[in-house]
């Protein structure tokens, strides 16, 4: 792509396996973490991927948790607080208005949530709010790319957050996309999503590291809005392939959207099959740490990293449909360089980024 090359100088999370990337590894090679059940009223209950218990209100947990996740990714680097900031989420603040007394919120101002991560930080530079559903997160890494390339920003950080609330699992729960026990991606008798909470930090600069952003693509489509659409997958695979100058075959590895839906990992797997001939190895990480919904993007991406840099990788544990023709990986792949990661959402977004090894 044109202009400066962006990279991702550094890394921070905190999901159901960890509070931070060290602590969600070793988690994830001892087999990860069982969800817990979430109640959303009397007598109905969803499995969900929690993060570990943490004292005080929702807004004391909501800083510390983003406090830390900066931290690991300004690890051995100042903490720069004027460039731009990026938060982006689903959910935003409705766990704080489930936990607030007489909230008159409800109709306020969407940059709420941003201000109350961006007062943890004692941020000083820009604050954006992304909030597109399920792609907040890759949405907020493509629009970030956008300013450092084009000179705008040196650095900027990302913020992926989706903290437990009721109204969230109601509402997937009320659409019958949920598993009533765990989310099987590609799996055979797969039967809905689990859902996860987490923060994820995601540093970019201009400053040469090892792992660069080669380009993205986001598509709407918008004729299926609560699920994939088999066209969009192919265009933001080839945009996102374009932006980047490679050709399919470049692909080494591709982190899936799949999160145990019967129908949209079928159309997800037909999609890429009609993209990559042969399909290159797949890998997928909403069994470990649920689906983080608006901070999927940047969880999974802070994770795939940690996990390649680690030498761990996580394992299925369970059997695939054999109908879709489709395995995933059980090891990083040997001379890895270009990963795809995909990522679809609420509303017809789909989205996916390039990240280039190196090493």
């Amino acid at each position: 792509m044109s202009g400066k090359s962006v990279y991702l100088a550094g890394t921070g999370l905190a999901c159901a396996l960890g509070n931070d990337l060290l602590s969600a590894v070793a988690a994830l090679a001892r087999g990860g973490v069982q969800p817990v059940p979430v109640a959303v009223s009397e007598g109905v209950q969803w499995p969900v991927h929690k993060l570990p218990p943490q004292e005080g209100d929702w807004k004391q947990r909501l800083e510390r948790v983003v406090r830390g996740v900066a931290a690991q990714a300004y690890e051995g680097a100042a903490a720069a607080r004027s460039g731009p900031l990026f938060v982006a989420s689903s959910s935003l603040d409705i766990g704080g208005m489930e936990h607030t007394v007489q909230d008159l919120r409800l109709g306020g101002d969407l940059q709420d949530f941003a201000g109350l991560v961006a007062a943890a930080l004692d941020w000083q530079g820009p604050v954006f709010t992304i909030s597109t559903a399920c792609t907040s997160a890759l949405n907020a890494v493509l629009a970030a790319c956008d300013l450092i390339r084009s000179d705008q920003a040196g650095e900027a950080l990302v913020i992926g957050a989706e903290l437990g609330n009721r109204f969230t699992v109601a509402g997937f729960g009320a659409m019958q996309l949920l598993s009533p026990d765990s989310a099987r991606p590609f799996g055979a008798g797969r039967n809905g999503l689990v859902l996860g909470e987490a923060v994820a930090a995601l540093r970019l600069g201009s400053r040469a590291a090892r792992w660069r952003i080669a380009g993205g693509a986001n598509v709407v489509d918008g004729r299926n809005p609560s699920g994939t659409e088999a066209s969009a997958v192919l265009a933001m695979c080839h945009q996102a392939l374009v932006q980047s100058g490679l050709r399919p075959q470049d692909i080494d590895l591709i982190k899936v959207q799949a999160a145990g839906s019967p129908a949209n990992d079928a159309i997800e797997a037909m999609a890429l099959k009609q993209v990559f001939d042969p399909l290159p190895p797949l890998v997928s990480l909403k069994s470990a740490i649920g689906h983080t919904l608006g901070a999927s993007g940047a969880a999974e991406l802070a994770l795939l990293v940690a996990c390649i840099e680690s030498g761990v990788w996580p394992s299925a544990g369970y059997a695939l449909d054999d109908e879709l023709g489709i395995a995933l990986s059980t090891q990083a792949p040997a001379g890895l360089r270009h990963i795809l990661l995909n990522v679809v959402g609420f509303g017809g977004g789909h989205a996916s980024l390039v990240l280039e090894d190196g090493r």
